[in-house]
């Protein structure tokens, strides 16, 4: 095999001359150490986390203590390339821990900077490179060690190493900071929504009217601290005085609810000629309409502005229509009536989601009824107070969707980096 270049496009001020070009078995050895014990942690061989502990994610993939016998051993430090399946890259673990014998262990046999080589593997450039001539490696194609050796590696000097890795380094620790700020915005507005809708939930559990009969002095502490967490959360008006109650009524009472119907799909066309079809979940990206086809059949419609809500599974996904569409059986249409601000009811609607499942019907495709939706109760504040809350969570979701636009433009300018800054 041949490399074609061994010089990056983009590269510190204080290098020159070309990187080292070898094969890979001139740089890592393939380990096979099955010697270990029960203490060591079992990990998943991941593309997100790379090597990780399996107890640290969700894996459902059981073992035996048999099986776990012929399991390696991984270092911290070590790089591990999967026999199947191989699409993202070659893995850098962090732990020491086992793992299946179905995957390659290597190891540094020369001193090298292990993090740029972390950053080394996973780049398009490199994985071509190692992938070009395996075809069909989905369908089950191995890299052997005897491959991975017969490539070649690319590297620079070892203080040119260090530099790269530390620049990439900086770079996933702002990455990281960006989404930890994320996840603590979104716990901050979990926990708002769960104290202003909490006359939309079941409260049963912190009623007033709680027996204590048969509990000591530590359950009705917590009962207490709970009851507190669930108290409501309310707005005052401009002057500073308190809005009135709020009043339950029905959903139908206070949107109008279009059930979605299917046109034939004779009618479809990715053309867009007619009018866009919003079918279901798959027609909805990032809580907004993103039809794939359109219909000459125009039976059930949503506008512009309306509220969407899956009716089918996945159930209560909600989303906001940013064209008007015809709708299909997988979703209805939620119009707001005078009196009721429709953020308001989307901001309802996120909160409710993960509640419709009981009241789910049906046993192969889960669904709602029209009946089930328009029925649902809602406990409803005047329109001053629905404006306020609506304008307050509208205000943490736009923080949201800056945040998450940070991330993306950090991740392109990452990868825009890697294709630039590594041979």
């Amino acid at each position: 095999m041949t490399w074609i270049q061994n010089i990056p496009r983009l590269r510190f001020p204080e290098f020159i001359g070309e990187w080292e070009i070898k094969n890979g078995e001139l740089v890592f050895e393939s380990i096979s150490n099955k010697n270990h014990n029960s203490d060591l942690p079992i990990l998943a061989i991941t593309q997100e986390f790379g090597a990780i502990p399996r107890n640290e994610i969700e894996y459902n993939i059981s073992v035996t203590s048999k099986s776990i016998e012929s399991y390696k051993v991984v270092e911290n430090g070590d790089f591990i390339i999967s026999l199947r399946s191989f699409q993202g890259g070659i893995e850098f673990s962090n732990f020491k821990g086992i793992c299946s014998p179905a995957y390659i262990i290597l190891r540094p046999i020369k001193d090298i900077d292990r993090i740029f080589f972390k950053y080394y593997f996973k780049t398009a450039r490199y994985i071509k490179h190692l992938t070009k001539n395996l075809e069909g490696i989905r369908d089950g194609k191995m890299i052997s060690f005897k491959y991975f050796s017969d490539a070649k590696l690319t590297f620079p000097s070892l203080s040119e190493q260090t530099k790269i890795a530390s620049f990439f380094t900086a770079i996933d620790e702002k990455i990281t900071q960006l989404k930890r700020k994320k996840s603590l915005l979104e716990q901050y507005k979990k926990g708002v929504m769960q104290r202003i809708f909490c006359l939309n939930c079941d409260s049963s559990d912190y009623d007033d009217d709680h027996d204590f009969e048969n509990h000591n002095l530590e359950s009705m502490q917590s009962y207490k601290s709970k009851k507190s967490q669930f108290r409501q959360l309310r707005f005052k008006d401009e002057n500073g005085n308190e809005f009135p109650e709020w009043e339950k009524k029905k959903l139908e009472d206070v949107a109008v609810i279009i059930m979605g119907q299917s046109p034939d799909s004779i009618n479809y066309n990715s053309d867009k000629i007619g009018k866009p079809l919003i079918q279901g979940n798959a027609d909805i990206c990032n809580r907004k309409t993103e039809p794939r086809n359109w219909t000459t059949q125009f039976t059930k419609e949503c506008y512009e502005g309306d509220l969407l809500l899956t009716v089918r599974a996945p159930v209560g996904a909600v989303a906001k229509s940013t064209i008007n569409a015809i709708i299909g059986r997988g979703v209805c249409a939620i119009r707001n009536k005078a009196n009721t601000n429709i953020e308001f009811l989307f901001q309802f609607f996120l909160n409710f989601e993960n509640k419709w499942q009981s009241i789910e019907q049906g046993s192969t495709f889960t669904a709602v009824s029209g009946l089930d939706i328009k029925k649902t109760k809602i406990h409803l504040p005047s329109i001053l107070e629905q404006t306020k809350i609506a304008n307050f969570l509208t205000s943490i979701d736009e923080k949201l969707n800056y945040s998450e636009t940070q991330i993306r433009q950090m991740e392109l300018w990452k990868k825009g980096l890697m294709q630039k800054m590594f041979c």
